[in-house]
């Protein structure tokens, strides 16, 4: 199920109107969740618990460093 990407917002609040930026961002993000989807799938047929992989997904996701600074 792919849901749609919602408007992108700069850290002023201000919308990210540039076409090539968000199709690039929403490219990634697309590559990003198939592929999640694929590992979700692989530890599921490994019998890891759903639970377990969609934490360790999360983890994931929170250990994600800024590195331009907030």
């Amino acid at each position: 199920m792919n849901m749609p990407w919602p408007k992108w917002h700069k850290n002023d609040g201000e919308i990210v109107s540039c076409f090539e930026k968000v199709k690039v961002m929403e490219e990634n993000l697309d590559e990003i969740r198939q592929m999640a989807q694929d590992a979700f799938e692989d530890g599921l047929l490994m019998e890891v618990s759903e639970a377990q992989m969609r934490e360790a997904l999360h983890r994931m996701v929170d250990t994600l460093i800024n590195p331009y600074g907030r």
